[in-house]
């Protein structure tokens, strides 16, 4: 029924690729207790560098002579074949099996359970989810941390909680364990999620018609497309009877995939997607430095606008943002565009102003707070090129930044090579551009590190 997996491994994700797998630990359990074990350390085929030993204390000389990936692959495969897949941050341990498995030549597909996810449900309000934290709090020892059977162990005594406390809560009492953790599917919606894979892209819903009736992205197609299935929400309901056929494209990076499902459902405005649908910006908000140096701001139509920040479907909603500016930065009315030019604003007779309408700010203090403003939606560099990983390991794929705005994005193989932007642009692929793709590339930036050329004016290009 679950498998109980954990790995320790010499490397995470770096580059375009990632490390490999060091040692496993597989635990057979059927809902009430563990049945059966296989553990092994395994030949990586590559260096254990210093950091992977101090961790796991797996060092190369105990690889040597251990079994490789592919002599141990079947074994994993049985074990775990018509289970669920359970770990503690099952992203982790799933990817790295299902990638070690593609480079044999097989597709390796699992339906998984996070048991962090299922922790933060049952057991909310703990400082730290991560196993030794979270196992420490709740008495459970782990005496072998960071080795595949000590970590495997723990995370079977926590799914023996975790699952005593599901059984115990009123709301799933008359429930078998089978029933708790899985849901059935239908014959028609179990082949529709068999053509999605575990990649990451953009799939497509479609209904009889085959109108395109929902489009969305992930990392892992299938399991998000997984949970439509498990959700109860009325909208998911809905979409579902009427989900008649599926697609997919592959995207490579999580960067990519959002840009791309951006832009799909501006042209296919599919029914059962809410956001992301107006393709008609019809104002901006505009910035300038008045002639005493003050940055400045107004709204202004989208036909008009010379030197734009930020793009908006309506006038309401470029003067909330404006207000909401206002309000967060203290700025003034006066250069924000909303009284006259000449006039001393209401908010500084309230004091929500510091006075700079009237002479009593400095310009230097008043620039320090609206220039906040203008690193929040200014890319640093107006020309860079992003560079993550392909849809594939011979690929790999970039997003253009050109004269600050998004250009598009494309794919380039490992051995091919660009240094300047003219070069780089030969890679890239024609998109239909919308303002919100700015928006959507800064905000990923923010919570994510990617390695990025920089274009000077001179075109030449320089990591960063």
């Amino acid at each position: 029924m679950f498998a109980i997996i954990d790995i320790e491994t010499c490397g995470g994700k770096y580059e375009f690729r990632k490390g490999r797998i060091t040692e496993i630990c597989i635990l057979l359990h059927d809902g009430l207790q563990v049945t059966d074990k296989f553990t092994t350390l395994i030949d990586p085929e590559c260096n254990i560098t210093p950091f992977f030993t101090n961790l796991t204390g797996i060092t190369n000389d105990m690889v040597a002579g251990a079994p490789k990936f592919h002599e141990i692959a079947q074994k994993i495969w049985e074990m775990t074949e018509n289970r669920v897949f359970v770990a503690h941050n099952v992203g982790f341990d799933y990817s790295f099996i299902r990638d070690e498995f593609a480079s044999l030549g097989a597709k390796y597909k699992r339906e998984t359970l996070c048991t962090v996810r299922l922790s933060r449900k049952l057991i909310p309000g703990k400082i730290s989810y991560s196993l030794g934290t979270l196992c420490s709090s709740l008495g459970i020892e782990n005496e072998a941390r960071h080795r595949a059977e000590g970590d495997a162990v723990a995370t079977a005594k926590l799914f023996d909680l975790l699952l005593h406390l599901k059984t115990m809560d009123p709301q799933y009492k008359n429930q078998g364990v089978g029933e708790l953790m899985t849901r059935r599917i239908d014959k028609m919606k179990q082949y529709i999620l068999d053509k999605l894979p575990d990649e990451c892209g953009v799939y497509y819903f479609f209904n009889k018609k085959h109108e395109i009736i929902y489009i969305g992205k992930s990392v892992n197609v299938y399991t998000r497309a997984l949970g439509h299935f498990n959700s109860k929400e009325r909208k998911s309901q809905k979409m579902l009877n009427d989900l008649y056929q599926a697609d997919f494209k592959p995207a490579g990076s999580e960067l990519i995939a959002l840009l791309m499902e951006a832009e799909e459902i501006k042209k296919h405005k599919p029914k059962y997607n809410r956001m992301r649908k107006a393709d008609l910006f019809t104002h901006c908000i505009d910035w300038f430095k008045s002639d005493e140096g003050i940055i400045s701001f107004k709204i202004v139509e989208s036909a008009e606008s010379e030197n734009a920040l930020c793009s908006f479907v309506s006038y309401l909603s470029a003067r909330e943002k404006i207000e909401s500016w206002i309000d967060d930065h203290a700025l003034c009315m006066r250069y924000t565009g909303l009284t006259s030019d000449d006039a001393i604003c209401f908010n500084h007779q309230i004091k929500k102003c510091n006075g700079i309408c009237n002479g009593e700010e400095e310009i230097e203090d008043y620039n320090k707070r609206a220039n906040e403003i203008l690193e929040e939606y200014i890319f640093k560099d107006p020309n860079f090129v992003l560079i993550d990983k392909g849809r594939n390991h011979e690929e790999r794929s970039l997003v253009l930044i050109e004269n600050g705005h998004f250009a598009g994005y494309g794919y380039i193989g490992e051995s091919d090579t660009f240094s300047n932007i003219e070069e780089a642009k030969s890679y890239i692929n024609t998109v239909n551009y919308y303002p919100d793709a700015d928006d959507l590339v800064r905000g990923w930036l923010k919570k994510n590190k990617i390695k990025k050329i920089v274009f000077s004016k001179k075109e030449q290009g320089t990591f960063e």
